[in-house]
């Protein structure tokens, strides 16, 4: 490290401790609360995920509406973290909390289903384009669900995924390409899997190392984001979309498009915005409003091909077969209303617009305070989601992430906008349309994002 980086890296060191001091003196009931939880939970709070604010501590929220939350110490947010996408629908939407007031009086989870769930089947074959759906409790969820059909129609165990990708618990895509080898990605323990066996992992965008991984006919499925968004969001190069999917049919592979975060970009995602053809189709986080649920829908012809491995039991025998997917709350009542709700009143195009609209606005004004800067950053955007990478060009891959991201800026970032009162997500820079995103709300981030920049150039840490 040259002495000119050690002193800029200095730098940034002491603008984080200075405004993690402010916030943990605005803060002080979160603070203690932060304090106490520590004394009961592994991580400090109920999801080790809460641990990872900037300020040092999470708040703790007292309550959120629409796209506003407000804390325990009487502090007013805008957010645009939305849950990390979970709550893409806003919080407290009216249409998700009418549904789930109502189904709640009426008996929340009994493993048999409801009418709600008829709509929903005909609802999600209209929006995303294929047939048949099952219904789970988390993305997570789905995409083992996914895997697990993948594998049984295949007869294959290798699932294939992109450096830098995430896609939940799923312990295939917990690696990463280092120096050209698959290694554990984030620090996760390997938890006693072989990953030579059951994983390959490639560099997004490249379509001769997907090839050649696929070339031996041993990769059940594909498992992959449209665009990848949790490096940031890692744009997809022109015509790698067709040969992913060319190639998956050429070796008889399952194409998985898991688009749990990119649903982002219109009423029927990614997919449908751009006529992919995926076998599998899985999303979750935002498809109920924020009640935890997922959902997988599959091809017609992995539909056969599943039914040919499993088929249906006769009614008059006992039905042993655990097959393997899904929980004993998964389609419960409750989720299938709020489903219902957030499908037919809450994603609707005409929010989506909206949302978008409003991503374009924020989007754009971050742009300009960029040039007028003459600042060495980018905004990439997809649909009603706009990342600030603090790089000049977008990434083509997990690789370019690597080489050129400042994780230190990113915490300054996050720290500083928590103080002004903007949420973001803690991970990377991602800012979130809902359908209550108004336009003090964008104005007010590009006012925080201008004093920031300007922030970063007084201090020479650009």
């Amino acid at each position: 490290m040259s002495a000119a980086t050690a002193s800029v890296s200095q730098t940034i060191d002491r603008l984080i401790n200075e405004e993690q001091a402010r916030f943990k003196a605005t803060h002080p009931r979160s603070a203690e609360a932060w304090a106490q939880g520590r004394r009961h939970f592994l991580y400090g709070g109920p999801s080790h995920w809460m641990r990872r604010w900037a300020g040092g501590f999470p708040v703790y929220v007292e309550e959120a509406r629409g796209c506003h939350v407000v804390d325990i110490d009487g502090h007013r947010y805008v957010d645009f973290c939305l849950g990390d996408t979970g709550g893409m629908c806003g919080h407290a939407p009216e249409a998700v909390t009418r549904a789930a007031v109502r189904q709640l009086e009426l008996g929340t989870t009994h493993m048999m289903p409801t009418e709600d769930s008829l709509w929903i089947g005909e609802e999600l074959t209209r929006r995303f384009g294929l047939p048949f759906w099952t219904l789970t409790t988390s993305a997570t969820d789905a995409n083992r669900g996914a895997i697990r059909i993948s594998r049984m129609i295949t007869g294959r165990d290798k699932v294939l995924v992109f450096s830098g990708c995430y896609h939940g618990g799923i312990d295939e895509a917990h690696v990463e390409l280092h120096d050209g080898q698959m290694r554990m990605r984030n620090m996760i323990h390997p938890n006693g899997v072989d990953h030579a066996r059951v994983s390959k992992v490639v560099e997004f965008n490249d379509v001769d190392a997907l090839e050649e991984a696929l070339a031996a006919e041993d990769v059940a499925c594909v498992l992959m984001e449209p665009i990848m968004t949790n490096f940031g969001m890692i744009p997809v190069a022109d015509g790698f979309h067709d040969a992913v999917r060319q190639a998956t049919r050429r070796t008889g592979t399952v194409l998985i498009m898991d688009e749990t975060h990119t649903l982002s970009s219109g009423p029927g995602g990614y997919t449908k915005l751009h006529g992919l053809k995926p076998d599998i189709f899985v999303a979750g986080k935002a498809i109920a409003g924020g009640i935890p649920a997922g959902i997988f829908g599959v091809s017609e012809e992995v539909a056969t091909r599943l039914w040919n491995e499993v088929p249906h039991v006769d009614p008059r025998e006992r039905q042993s077969a655990h097959f393997g997917v899904g929980g004993t709350l998964a389609g419960n009542a409750l989720t299938v209303a709020t489903m219902r709700a957030v499908l037919a009143e809450v994603l609707t195009p005409a929010n989506y617009d909206k949302m978008i609209r409003y991503a374009d606005r924020l989007g754009s004004a971050a742009r300009d305070v960029i040039a007028r800067h003459n600042l060495p950053w980018h905004v990439t955007q997809i649909g009603a989601r706009v990342e600030i990478m603090f790089s000049p060009t977008p990434p083509r891959n997990g690789a370019d992430v690597v080489a050129t991201r400042r994780g230190d800026l990113e915490t300054l970032l996050h720290a500083f906008y928590m103080n002004e009162g903007v949420l973001v997500t803690p991970f990377h820079t991602m800012l979130l349309m809902c359908p209550a995103t108004a336009d003090a709300d964008v104005d007010r981030h590009t006012e925080v994002f201008s004093r920031f920049a300007a922030m970063t150039i007084d201090a020479g840490v650009v």
